[in-house]
């Protein structure tokens, strides 16, 4: 087990076989040595690549991504849910549909802070539809920059994300990847290695 499924095993909460409530230290509280380690993680994941800019969405995908920008010294671009009086000219916008919160968000980013030059990291906290990846792909394309790869937290390997972006031709790395969750336990997927936890 890595350092983010023992995090998973001690603090995530399995409330159905598709949500995993991990809101201590990820997606409302936020762990900053944890998140130091996942930016870590990706880093090396990533090396050599030629990243120049890290793009994700707000609001949980900000903390794994600035780590990550820290470790690779690279700025971090977050793609937004509403557009404020400070974003109006000069966007790429797509649309992504949220299966956890039932709906259809506009997203977008500013033309500003991307060029057709960059190679681009995208990351994420989950990884499950794949929704919100192929959002951030789609405008990131919009662009012209390059998709260097997909960095995702966890992933629910039992969900069609993967192999959505795969079959684009994404590379994806996800620090956790979780094959199977039912109440209370689940089971994680380690390189065709199967490790389960019962809570």
């Amino acid at each position: 087990m890595n350092f983010l499924e023992k995090r998973i095993v001690e603090d995530g909460q399995v409330l159905s076989s598709s949500v995993l409530k991990v809101d201590s230290f990820l997606n409302h509280q936020v762990d900053p040595e944890l998140m130091e380690k996942i930016g870590k993680e990706m880093a090396v994941r990533f090396q050599g690549t030629g990243i120049t800019k890290i793009v994700t969405i707000e609001s949980s995908g900000i903390a794994p991504a600035v780590f990550t920008g820290l470790s690779l010294g690279v700025p971090v671009i977050f793609a937004r849910k509403q557009k404020s009086v400070t974003l109006q000219d000069g966007l790429f916008s797509a649309e992504v549909y949220s299966f956890t919160k039932q709906q259809t968000n506009t997203i977008c980013l500013s033309a500003q802070f991307l060029t057709s030059g960059d190679r681009v990291l995208i990351i994420d906290d989950f990884l499950a539809y794949g929704e919100a990846a192929l959002g951030l792909c789609e405008m990131v394309q919009q662009v012209g920059a390059v998709i260097a790869g997909i960095g995702i937290v966890i992933e629910k390997s039992f969900q069609p994300g993967r192999q959505k972006l795969e079959k684009k031709g994404y590379r994806v790395e996800s620090i956790a990847r979780i094959q199977e969750m039912k109440e209370g336990s689940l089971t994680f997927l380690t390189n065709i290695k199967e490790e389960t936890f019962h809570e």
